[in-house]
């Protein structure tokens, strides 16, 4: 059955180009066009579509509104449609954490210059969100005051265990959930590998860096890991860990069409910590993260994985699930208490 897909831009340029895109696919058909967000709203509830995309700067009502009411009455799965400017990544990592699935962010900020370059990305997120599991549910827009927050415990150099935590579709939502009840007493470092384009991804390390004990930045050249603290890939780059254990940035070639990989980056810690390493597979399209599972697995390290009942695309943890590679899966709210029964109080000194 073809995926039907509304189409939400106040653009008429840009809703035929998108809508011309969806409807040369044997597998989609286009349900409608809506130029607003009060439109979207009611072609959504008179057309039932499976899938929407949205534009985020629209007037009348704009896409985080029209998000925030579609989730609360007609949930189901979108694709937003953003800049690459600093704003537009705030703006996304909020329609993110509302309830959207995944973001095209338009080339140039103009996507209408040049639409090809983003077309099949499109069209292969749409693919994954039609087989997203979205929820009736508005995440907490809770921020911890940057007075209030934990004390947070300092490690410099020395840790028991590295946590590496891969995700992708659904990843920015869970990792809210997630990083804020990471184990902070226990002097553990944490690395976070999230398929996102260059430009994104320091902001979601901020608002991560805002939401609980655990300090979060992303990763730069020459960085080196910190009990206490989590390093983000950055967007479009692998990272991996020299012999000396600096953080190491490249653009060779995409693994499984990303960049970062979590398979690039469990591969190379896993080289260096061993059975230190404690790999958490998250949610996601496709299977990156279930090859480096393996080689963690290999060196003595401890595998995790997301139980498909809290993933928003159970792809990325049922690979690492189907080869035999977890130790243990679990719900999302359950991932924080099993890697602290994982993580030991002893602390030694890795450098």
């Amino acid at each position: 059955m073809a995926v039907r897909v509304l189409v939400v831009d106040d653009s008429a340029f840009m809703r035929r180009v998108i809508a011309d895109a969806i409807a040369s696919q044997p597998d989609m058909e286009v349900a409608g066009v809506a130029h607003n967000g009060l439109d979207a709203l009611l072609k959504v509830e008179q057309l039932q579509p499976d899938v929407v995309t949205l534009d985020v700067e629209m007037p009348d009502m704009d896409g985080l509104t029209a998000l925030r009411h579609l989730m609360a009455r007609y949930p189901r799965p979108v694709v937003m449609l953003s800049s690459q400017t600093q704003h537009g990544a705030i703006t996304t990592l909020r329609a993110l954490s509302i309830g959207a699935v995944d973001f095209v962010a338009k080339p140039s900020g103009a996507i209408s210059l040049d639409f090809s370059r983003v077309r099949e990305e499109l069209l292969q997120k749409i693919r994954a969100a039609a087989l997203a599991r979205v929820r009736a549910q508005v995440a907490s827009t809770r921020r911890t005051p940057e007075a209030t927050r934990v004390p947070r415990a300092k490690y410099p150099g020395a840790f028991e265990h590295l946590v590496v935590i891969g995700c992708s579709t659904g990843g920015p939502r869970a990792l809210a959930a997630l990083v804020p009840e990471l184990p902070a007493e226990a002097p553990t470092a944490y690395l976070i590998v999230q398929h996102m384009p260059a430009g994104f991804t320091r902001s979601l390390a901020e608002r991560l860096d805002a939401s609980g004990p655990i300090a979060v930045r992303e990763a730069v050249a020459g960085d080196r890991l910190e009990g206490g603290t989590a390093l983000v890939a950055p967007g479009d780059y692998h990272l991996r860990l020299s012999p000396s254990g600096a953080v190491e940035l490249d653009q060779a070639a995409r693994v499984h069409g990303v960049r970062p990989s979590v398979d690039v980056a469990l591969e190379s810690v896993s080289e260096r910590f061993g059975s230190k390493t404690v790999a958490v597979i998250l949610t996601g399209m496709g299977q990156d993260g279930a090859a480096g599972a393996a080689v963690v697995r290999q060196a003595g390290g401890h595998v995790l994985a997301e139980d498909e009942s809290t993933c928003v695309v159970w792809g990325m943890p049922r690979a690492v699930v189907e080869r035999g590679l977890a130790h243990r899966v679990a719900p999302l709210d359950g991932i924080a208490e099993a890697i602290a029964s994982i993580v030991s109080a002893r602390t030694v000194s890795v450098r």
